[in-house]
């Protein structure tokens, strides 16, 4: 029992620790992106601010808005939340939520926000927020299946079809089949860009509407719903960061407070190198991103093929 009651509580603090430092990844990113270009950049807690700031204001709705619109925002950072809570905070700590299959509900937890999302975006009846969801559901049409692939791969590589089951394996085993690791970290990299509107899939700073994606289609929040969609996606991109460096930190020193150190360390470690690959990459052209995104699911299909070669 009290073995039971202890991975309890380490379930609930990776839980709160992902809750309560994921504002602080975007912070990272823009402070990287600042370094690189010389000046001195915004505060690394910004993204706080700016939630605090917008939680105090009005919001605003137009009167051809319907229902879609003002519960859009709810349902993205409730299912931001729920992902994060099949998501193990270290591989020696289970999640809050884990049975097996779960890494089809991380999946699609996401396809519902991005659902609702896109819904929200077309009830405006903005022209310019009716072709951010277009390409929004052209991409992910392209990356799921890559992610989902990937996600399979690592499954059959460590004989686990549930996230944690994959993270304690993987610390079990880090070096089980390099190859089929390397490819589905390069994919698992490609999708997180991709999901979370980064260079060189999406510009978040961008304000012009028409080569905007995911930004024009959240033009029309204000106040508390749009800080639910700041920290929504917030949430989105610890829940990437931590599958992507449970994959190349496959790290357990037996300490639950070093694996946790490690591993948060891991997940700032990729959002630098979001904001390096910002800063010496320009974003592609829309025609090119789903080759980009095809080619992710080509390396993740690869990585599928050598682990059943394998067993």
């Amino acid at each position: 029992m009290t073995d039971f009651s202890t991975l309890l509580l380490r379930a609930h603090a990776g839980f709160l620790a992902a809750l309560v430092l994921a504002p602080l990844v975007p912070g990272i990113i823009n402070r990287t992106k600042a370094v690189f270009a010389g000046r001195q950049g915004p505060p690394l807690l910004q993204l706080y601010y700016d939630l605090f700031k917008l939680l105090r204001k009005g919001t605003v709705y137009s009167g051809t808005t319907s229902w879609v619109f003002r519960i859009a925002p709810i349902v993205s950072l409730t299912a931001a939340i729920g992902a994060l809570m099949i998501i193990p905070c270290a591989g020696a700590s289970p999640a809050i939520i884990s049975f097996q299959g779960d890494i089809i509900l991380f999946a699609y937890l996401f396809g519902i926000s991005r659902f609702f999302t896109v819904a929200a975006a077309l009830d405006t009846g903005s022209s310019f927020e009716g072709m951010g969801a277009s390409r929004e559901v052209l991409y992910a049409a392209l990356a799921e299946p890559a992610f989902l692939i990937a996600l399979s791969a690592l499954a059959c590589l460590n004989n686990r079809i549930s996230i944690t089951g994959i993270f304690i394996a993987s610390t079990e085993n880090p070096f089980a089949n390099i190859a089929v690791i390397l490819l589905t970290a390069v994919t698992l990299a490609i999708v997180l860009l991709t999901e979370n509107c980064r260079i060189p899939a999406d510009d978040p700073n961008t304000h012009l509407e028409l080569t905007m994606i995911h930004e024009v289609m959240v033009l029309d929040y204000s106040g508390p719903d749009f800080a639910y969609i700041l920290y929504g996606s917030s949430l989105k991109l610890w829940a990437f960061a931590s599958l992507l460096a449970a994959v190349i930190l496959p790290v357990r020193t037996g300490s639950f407070m070093l694996d946790s150190i490690v591993f948060i360390f891991g997940i700032f470690a990729i959002a630098a190198a979001v904001g390096v690959i910002e800063s010496i990459m320009a974003r592609f052209r829309l025609d090119k991103i789903p080759k980009m995104l095809i080619a992710a699911a080509a390396l993740s299909v690869t990585a599928l093929i050598l682990t059943l070669m394998r067993g």
